[in-house]
């Protein structure tokens, strides 16, 4: 909790929300059926806080014991249920939905751990795996490679610089609403532009030419 405004519950609720939208508009890109529908949405939206949860300790899960989460991702299941006779073929919207959930849950993650009274090194660790884990989860279950570990995509070096930077607030004195939000909005747009411009991480190193 930020301040005196029980600001990280709210934005986690928005994360998984995003979240689970991209998990099962991935889903039925790939023609599951209804159930695998719904599971594939709640393993997106909230794989990554039962990562987090289990490696800072926090128990149970939240993605397994808060009724507002669950409920909140099948509804993201639910909406792309019907909705996606005019959303399947958009990939750039499952993208954008991604990068939103990287943005939310990178931040959420980072600012969890630091309650919990981890290190700041491990709470930068957790952010990433918060932000980047729902979208793995979501990969595998598709039959694809995550996205983190392929195409060289700025995907992990956002969430790295964003759990970073809520770090560095953190220890500087506890961040408001407004600088999380700005930080979320920053994690997203650095996504969003790596992929417009097409940025990408090095590959391999070749030896000189």
């Amino acid at each position: 909790m930020v301040g005196d405004i029980p600001f990280e519950p709210v934005l986690e609720i928005v994360g998984v929300g995003v979240g689970a939208m991209s998990g099962a508009l991935a889903a039925v890109r790939k023609q599951f059926d209804v159930f695998g529908i719904f599971v594939l949405g709640w393993a997106a939206g909230l794989g990554g806080g039962l990562l987090r949860d289990v490696l800072i300790g926090a128990v149970p899960p939240v993605g397994i014991s808060d009724w507002r989460l669950i409920v909140t991702a099948l509804v993201g299941a639910l909406v792309m249920y019907f909705f996606h006779p005019r959303l399947q073929r958009a990939r750039r919207f499952i993208v954008v939905l991604d990068a939103g959930a990287l943005a939310v849950f990178t931040v959420v993650g980072t600012v969890k751990g630091l309650e919990y009274g981890t290190t700041a090194v491990a709470a930068v660790i957790v952010g990433v795996i918060t932000g980047a884990g729902g979208g793995v989860l979501r990969d595998l279950l598709t039959g694809e490679v995550p996205v983190v570990l392929h195409d060289r995509q700025l995907y992990a070096v956002p969430a790295l610089l964003g759990a970073a930077a809520t770090t560095g607030l953190w220890i500087a004195g506890r961040p408001t609403p407004l600088v999380l939000s700005a930080v979320v909005l920053g994690v997203f747009a650095l996504r969003v532009l790596s992929l417009r411009f097409r940025l990408h991480a090095p590959g391999p190193w070749r030896g000189r030419p």
